[in-house]
C-alpha cells in the first residue's frame, strides 16, 4: 500500500470498506487494549490508501469520517492509546474536504489607487468555489507538522540560498539616481552646518509659544520630498552651489550639489505655525472634533461599556440622574471625552490623551477612520508582575482538530451567523441576542469578518494587506457584550505562517476598558488552550497568485473576560500605532534637556498615503562654541537606526521607543553615547501599513524591506529617501559606523541580529576561501558580542552573518554592499519571550 498503484488497486477491489469493518471489529472487542498495534496497523493501511484522491473520496463515501471520529472518542482519556489517536487524527485531517474561506475574495477589503503607471486590480466579487478538489496536503507534510521547528529543512534551504559569487558579495559603491538629487538631503543634516548662534536669539513669538505649551513639535525646515516631486520634468534644484564636502574628499564616490538656506526663515515660520496648530488642537479635544476639515477630520471615541450602574460608579457616584445617556445606553461622546480627560491621572509615561487625539485627527487612512480605539487614546501601564509563558495543555491541538471534524459530521450544531463583516456591514447581524459585538475600523485595526459558530465560539477572518491577497497575521479588534465566567473560543482561520510561537507558550494580548477606568490600564497576556495548526481551508492557485493553492492555518484560543458587558480589545501583540509614535515624539521633545540634548525632528518624506514620515537627529550639544568643540560635534560618526518597515512587527516600535527614551535621558551612558555619535533615526519606515492594519506591506502591496535595491520614488518613498540620505552621508565621507533595522520575529525567542560576512557565507556554503585574496574586517561581530555581554535578552548563538540571495534587496544587505557599512544589521526581537538569562521563564510542554 506504499505505492499509488497498490492503493488504487485496493480501492477498486473494495478493500477500503473491509478495512473499515475490520478496524471497527477490533475496536469494539479489544476492551482491554491488548492489541493496540494491530488496531494501529489497520489504521496505517487506511492512512496509506487515503494518500491518493480516489482513496479519500471512497473514504468519505463510506462514512469514514463519522466512523473514525466516533471510535476515537473512546480513546481520548487513555494515554496508552496515543498511537491510535494520532493516526486517526492524521487521517481525519487529510480527508477533511478542502474548502475556500467564507469570503467573496481573498483580496484585501481596502483598495488604494497607485500613482503613475502602476496597476493593481481592485477587489472583485464572486465566489472562488466552495470545494477545491484534489488540493490535499501530502502525508509527508502532515508528518512534518509534528516538528514545527523544521530546523534541518530550514538549514538545507538556507545553505541552498547562500550567495557564493564573491563579486556580488564585495562592497560596490553605486548610485541608483542622478547625483544632483542628493542635494536635497543636505537639509536633513542641519547638525553639520549649525553655528549654534541662533540659540541665543529666539523670537519672542517662539518663547511665548514655549511658555504656553511646554510641548513644541519639530517640523521640517527644508524641502519635503513627496511621491511626485521628483517626477516633474521641470524639477530643478534652485540656488545651488556645487561644492565638495567631507573631511576627506578622496573617500567620496559622488560630487554633491548643496542646497542653499535662502528660505530658512520662511520654513522656520512654517514650523511655528505647525506647532501652534497642534497645541491648539490638544487644548480643545473634548469633542474630538476639528473645525478645519482640510487639515484634519472628526474622530469619535469608541463607546464605553453600556451598563448604567457602572456609569454611575465611574463618573457620577453622587447623582445617577445626571447621567446623559445616548439611545445606545452610553454617554454622549463629548461628555465621555470631557469626563475621561478629567479622570485621567496622567501617570502613563510618555503619553497624553489630548496630544494623541490631536495627532490622530491628522492621520490619513484608506477607510477614513472615524473612531478612536480606547487603549490607544487612554494609554497603558506595564503589568505589575512578570508572567510566565503559558503551559501547553496536553492534547489541546488534537482536541481542536476533532472539534473541527465535529462541525462536518454534525452540521446541525453550527449556528453560522455572520456578526461582523467589513465588506458588507448590512449583511452582518450585530447585537443579536447572546452574541458578541465586534469592531475593527480604527487605526491599526484588523478584523475582516466574524462568524458565530456556537454560542461561545467564533470564527474570525483577518483582512489581507492593502492591494494584496496575502499576509494575514496581524489582528487588532474590539469585542463587547460578553458574559462573565464563560470561556469564549476564537478561531482565526486564515493565518499564513507555517509555524508560530503560539505553539510554544506565547499568548495574545487583551485590554479591558473597565479595568483601565478602575485604575489598571494594561495590556495583559491572555488566553488558554492556545494552539496553531494547519486547517482545511485553501486558497485557489488563481486567487493566491501562485501555481498551487496555498494552505491556511488556524490560531485558536479561549478567553474568560474579566467583566460582564465590558469592552475589550484583543491583539496579536502590543499595538503601537502611528499616532502613538507621533505623540511619543512630541512628549520626548518636551521632556528632553535642551542644554544637553541636540534634537531635530524633520520629515523624511510624505508617504504614499500622504502621512509624514519623521526623521530624528539626536546627539549631544557641543560643550561650548569654541572651534574645537564645534569640530568635535560635527565630526562625530553617525549611527543610523530604522524600525517598523513591517507593520505587524509592533515589537520593533516598542524597542525603538525604549531606544529613543534612553538616548534623550540623563543616564551617564546615554550622555556618553550622545557625545560620541550622531544618531539618525527613522522610527517608522511604513506609516501607511501601520495605520491601515497591514501585517507586511505598504499601500502598493509590496514588502518595503525587499525594495532597497531599486526603490521607486513614487511607490516606495520612505525607502527611496532613507536610501538617498544614506547615499548623501557616504558622498560626503560620513557613511554610518552602524546601521540597524529593528524587526520582530514570530518563530524564535530572545533578541538577536543578522549581519553580513563574505567569509562566513562562503564557508557555510562549502566554498574554498583563499584568505590571502579575500580579506575581511571582523568588526561586524563586535557589537553583537557587546550586546551578548550587557543585554540579558540578547543571544549571540542565534545571530547569523550569512548573506542569502533572497535577501539581496533588504536594508541590511544593500547598506552593507552599496554604502560599505561593515556593521549593517537586522535586529530581531521575539514576540514571545526569552529562553535564557534573567528573563527566562520556566515552562514545560506536556
Amino acid at each position: 500500500l506504499f505505492s499509488e498503484s497498490n492503493s488504487r488497486r485496493a480501492v477498486n477491489r473494495g478493500y477500503l470498506g473491509g478495512l473499515m469493518r475490520l478496524y471497527q471489529d477490533w475496536h469494539h472487542n479489544d476492551v482491554s487494549n491488548n492489541y493496540i498495534y494491530i488496531r494501529r496497523g489497520l489504521l496505517l493501511c487506511l492512512k496509506h490508501i487515503t494518500n491518493i484522491q480516489l482513496g479519500r473520496e471512497t473514504f468519505l463515501g463510506s462514512r469514514g469520517m463519522e466512523i473514525l471520529f466516533t471510535s476515537v472518542q473512546d480513546c481520548l482519556f487513555c494515554k496508552n492509546l496515543d498511537p491510535i489517536i494520532t493516526t486517526v487524527t492524521q487521517i481525519l485531517r487529510k480527508c477533511y474536504p478542502k474548502e475556500s474561506l467564507p469570503v467573496a475574495t481573498v483580496r484585501s477589503s481596502y483598495f488604494f489607487p497607485l500613482p503613475g503607471n502602476a496597476k493593481v486590480e481592485p477587489p472583485y466579487g464572486g465566489s472562488e468555489g466552495k470545494w477545491l478538489k484534489g488540493d490535499y496536503e501530502s502525508d509527508e507534510e502532515e508528518e512534518a507538522e509534528k516538528d514545527m521547528d523544521n530546523k534541518d529543512v530550514e538549514s538545507k534551504e538556507e545553505d541552498y540560498d547562500l550567495e557564493t559569487d564573491v563579486n556580488k558579495l564585495r562592497s560596490r559603491p553605486v548610485l541608483d539616481r542622478p547625483e544632483e538629487e542628493l542635494g536635497q538631503y543636505e537639509a536633513m543634516c542641519p547638525e553639520l552646518s549649525h553655528d549654534f548662534q541662533e540659540l541665543e536669539s529666539e523670537s519672542e513669538e517662539e518663547k511665548s509659544l514655549e511658555d504656553r505649551t511646554e510641548s513644541l513639535l519639530s517640523t521640517p525646515s527644508h524641502f519635503i520630498p513627496s511621491a511626485t516631486s521628483l517626477k516633474h520634468p521641470n524639477y530643478r534644484w534652485r540656488n545651488q552651489s556645487v561644492t565638495e564636502m567631507g573631511p576627506d574628499p578622496r573617500k567620496k564616490d559622488f560630487k554633491v550639489p548643496l542646497q542653499s538656506w535662502a528660505k530658512k526663515e520662511k520654513c522656520r515660520s512654517d514650523m511655528i505655525n505647525e506647532k501652534r496648530d497642534i497645541v491648539e488642537e490638544a487644548q480643545d479635544v473634548d469633542s474630538c472634533e476639528e473645525e478645519d476639515p482640510s487639515r484634519s477630520h472628526v474622530l469619535t471615541l469608541r463607546p464605553l461599556p453600556k451598563e448604567a450602574a457602572w456609569y454611575k460608579r465611574m463618573f457620577y457616584p453622587e447623582c445617577e440622574d445626571s447621567i446623559n445617556r445616548s439611545p445606545g445606553g452610553g454617554l454622549e461622546n463629548s461628555d465621555i471625552v470631557t469626563n475621561l480627560l478629567e479622570k485621567h491621572q496622567g501617570d502613563i509615561p510618555f503619553h497624553s490623551p489630548r496630544f494623541y487625539i490631536a495627532r490622530a485627527k491628522r492621520v490619513k487612512s484608506i477607510p477614513d477612520y472615524k473612531d478612536l480605539a480606547f487603549p490607544d487614546f487612554w494609554g497603558h501601564q506595564p503589568p505589575p508582575y512578570s508572567k510566565p509563558m503559558l503551559e501547553r495543555k496536553y492534547g489541546v491541538q488534537r482536541d481542536k482538530v476533532l472539534d473541527d471534524v465535529r462541525r462536518l459530521i454534525q452540521p446541525g450544531d453550527v449556528i453560522g451567523r455572520t456578526v461582523f463583516d467589513l465588506d458588507k456591514p448590512s449583511h452582518a447581524s450585530p447585537g443579536a441576542p447572546g452574541c458578541l459585538t465586534f469592531f475593527s475600523k480604527f487605526e491599526s485595526g484588523n478584523l475582516r469578518k466574524a462568524i458565530q459558530v456556537r454560542e461561545f465560539e467564533y470564527d474570525l477572518i483577518m483582512n489581507a494587506d492593502v492591494n494584496s491577497n496575502q499576509h494575514h497575521q496581524w489582528f487588532y479588534f474590539e469585542v463587547r457584550d460578553m458574559k462573565l465566567a464563560f470561556p469564549y473560543r476564537f478561531n482565526i482561520i486564515n493565518c499564513e505562517k507555517f509555524n508560530s510561537q503560539f505553539n510554544y507558550g506565547m499568548q495574545l494580548v487583551m485590554y479591558s476598558v473597565k479595568e483601565a477606568l478602575q485604575g489598571r490600564p494594561r495590556w495583559l497576556r491572555a488566553g488558554h488552550d492556545i494552539c496553531y495548526y494547519k486547517n482545511h481551508y485553501r486558497c485557489s492557485a488563481a486567487a493566491g497568485g501562485g501555481m498551487r493553492g496555498k494552505c491556511y492555518y488556524t490560531l485558536t484560543f479561549s478567553i474568560k473576560f474579566p467583566h460582564k458587558d465590558d469592552v475589550c480589545y484583543l491583539a496579536y501583540h502590543y499595538p503601537y500605532t502611528y499616532s502613538t509614535m507621533m505623540t511619543h515624539l512630541d512628549i520626548l521633545e518636551q521632556n528632553r534637556n535642551p542644554k544637553k540634548v541636540y534634537w531635530r525632528q524633520q520629515t523624511l518624506c510624505q508617504t504614499l498615503g500622504g502621512n509624514p514620515c519623521p526623521l530624528l537627529t539626536i546627539t549631544a550639544m557641543p560643550d561650548s562654541k569654541k572651534r574645537g568643540d564645534l569640530e568635535q560635534f560635527c565630526n562625530r560618526p553617525y549611527v543610523f537606526l530604522v524600525a517598523r518597515v513591517h507593520p505587524g512587527e509592533s515589537n520593533a516600535s516598542w524597542v525603538m521607543k525604549g531606544t529613543l527614551e534612553f538616548l534623550v535621558s540623563s543616564d551617564p551612558i546615554a550622555d556618553l553615547l550622545r557625545k560620541c555619535f550622531i544618531f539618525k533615526i527613522v522610527p517608522m519606515l511604513n506609516p501607511d501599513g501601520v495605520i491601515n492594519g497591514n501585517h507586511r506591506c505598504s499601500l502598493n502591496g509590496d514588502d518595503l524591506n525587499r525594495q532597497w535595491l531599486t526603490p521607486n520614488s513614487q511607490l516606495h518613498p520612505t525607502i527611496y529617501h532613507a536610501k538617498g540620505l544614506l547615499y548623501y552621508l557616504r558622498s560626503i565621507g560620513r557613511a554610518p559606523l552602524v546601521f540597524c533595522d529593528y524587526h520582530g520575529h514570530s518563530q524564535k525567542k530572545n533578541v538577536f541580529v543578522y549581519g553580513c560576512s563574505i567569509k562566513e557565507t562562503l564557508w557555510q556554503a562549502g566554498c574554498v576561501v583563499d584568505t590571502t585574496v579575500i580579506t575581511e574586517d571582523v568588526g561586524y561581530r563586535t557589537l553583537p558580542k557587546i550586546l551578548d555581554e550587557v543585554a540579558p535578552a540578547f543571544v549571540m548563538n542565534s545571530c547569523s552573518f550569512l548573506v542569502e540571495k533572497s535577501r539581496e534587496s533588504t536594508a541590511r544587505v544593500v547598506v552593507w554592499k552599496e554604502m560599505g557599512v561593515l556593521r549593517s544589521y537586522t535586529m530581531e526581537s521575539t514576540y514571545c519571550g526569552c529562553s535564557h538569562g534573567v528573563y527566562k521563564v520556566s515552562k514545560s510542554f506536556k
